[in-house]
């Protein structure tokens, strides 16, 4: 018998048996290895998550008016301007900013922490950062001053370890993640910033698995700076951002050295902007933050309770109600006692290769996830894993049938 019919029908108020938003390409069909067709199960969406309808519909409706941003006087340029403009806007209010804050445009969230490493002051304190992060959050720290602490197996443990090394010798940033890309938990940010600032130290949050989960909330959470993407959050138009506070970033070297960042530029020097516009040289991506902007809006319009309820159902379905039940399966965790986490979950089959199911998972069944490091070697080492971990990643386009065909498929696999 298989797990599906061991678990109670969908119901669409307990089971998440349909999506919250249309997304592109949700009823795609792909071709198996025995010749059959089947719908496309897409469950790598902390990898890059599917475009929302709505998303795409947007950049389409800002297609006639594209033009130069900021740099014409015409009426497309600006109307585009105005767009441009208008999307920051939406962007800063997603994140939560207070009203003194900045939001720049990046490509993405590495992007956006490369640009904050590059604002730190000189001489103000290292970096603190956990062995658990995504490379996004870790190497770029790497090229300054920067000290890297070991996660505990709890989160009360690893705060205090956090403690001690913010007690230890002066810091100017701690940088953490704000939900795991590989198992989906999230930390306590309004506890850590309060933690950071006690030191005299900021906090900057790598929300690129938070911010399509989990409302943004830099004045609530009172940290100083949140990274995301758009390709993270239904928006795969190339953009991404960083918001929080000002200074650092105005005093900072702008990030790309080029047209519209400048003030003045004469034969022996240049005068640079104040940021955003400081760190956006070169001609702005209109339709990827026109795209960031609209998925923004659209994942504010669900509202955060009914997007929570969502993929909780999703979750406990996947494990408390499958993986948890399939022999010579472990799902891994970071932390004993995390109490949240959102649509990201990592497991492992016994004496079965993270790339061999995956293969197979993907040309016998139609699923596709992802195994590997995850771009989180120091966390994977930590849990003794060389070739790494599956990972099944779901958002508001995944429905109760996409975990199940999940579960029959590792069926044949488990034990």
């Amino acid at each position: 018998m298989s797990l599906t019919q061991t678990r109670p029908a969908a119901d669409p108020l307990v089971d998440a048996a349909s999506p919250l938003l249309e997304v592109a390409g949700a009823g795609v069909r792909v071709p198996l290895a025995d010749g059959r067709e089947v719908r496309h199960v897409n469950l790598d969406y902390a990898a890059t998550s599917p475009a929302l309808v709505s998303v795409a519909e947007r950049v389409l409706g800002a297609l006639p008016s594209y033009a130069s941003v900021h740099r014409g006087a015409g009426l497309l340029s600006q109307r585009s301007t105005a767009l441009y403009e208008e999307a920051r806007a939406t962007i800063a209010t997603f994140a939560g900013a207070r009203p003194g804050d900045v939001a720049v445009v990046t490509r993405n969230t590495t992007d956006a922490l490369n640009l904050l490493a590059g604002a730190v002051p000189a001489g103000a304190g290292d970096v603190l950062v956990l062995d658990s992060e995504h490379h996004a959050n870790l190497l770029p720290w790497r090229a300054r001053a920067h000290r890297e602490v070991a996660h505990a197996p709890t989160i009360a443990e690893t705060l205090e370890r956090i403690e001690h090394a913010l007690a230890v010798r002066p810091v100017a940033l701690l940088a953490v993640t704000g939900a795991s890309n590989v198992t989906g938990e999230t930390l306590p940010l309004r506890e850590l910033a309060e933690l950071a600032h006690s030191y005299g130290a900021r906090l900057a949050v790598d929300a690129a698995q938070l911010a399509p989960h989990r409302p943004l909330d830099l004045a609530g959470w009172d940290a100083d700076y949140v990274a995301f993407s758009g390709h993270k959050m239904y928006a795969p138009f190339g953009a991404g951002a960083l918001v929080g506070r000002r200074d650092w970033l105005d005093a900072a070297p702008p990030h790309l050295l080029g047209g519209g960042a400048t003030e003045n530029v004469t034969a022996t020097g240049t005068t640079w902007r104040a940021a955003p516009a400081r760190h956006e040289g070169g001609t702005p991506n209109l339709l990827g933050t026109v795209a960031l902007a609209a998925a923004c809006d659209a994942l504010t319009a669900v509202g955060a309770d009914r997007l929570r309820a969502h993929e909780d159902r999703l979750r406990a379905r996947l494990v408390i109600d499958g993986l948890d039940r399939l022999p010579g399966v472990r799902t891994h965790r970071i932390w004993a006692d995390s109490g949240d986490a959102v649509g990201v979950v990592a497991f492992s089959i016994d004496g079965r290769s993270p790339a061999e199911v995956s293969e197979a998972l993907a040309q016998t069944h139609g699923i596709g996830l992802r195994a590997g490091r995850l771009c989180a070697h120091p966390l994977l080492d930590r849990f003794a894993l060389p070739d790494g971990a599956l990972r099944a990643s779901f958002g508001v386009g995944t429905t109760a049938e996409d975990v199940d065909r999940l579960l029959d498929a590792l069926d044949d696999w488990a034990g």
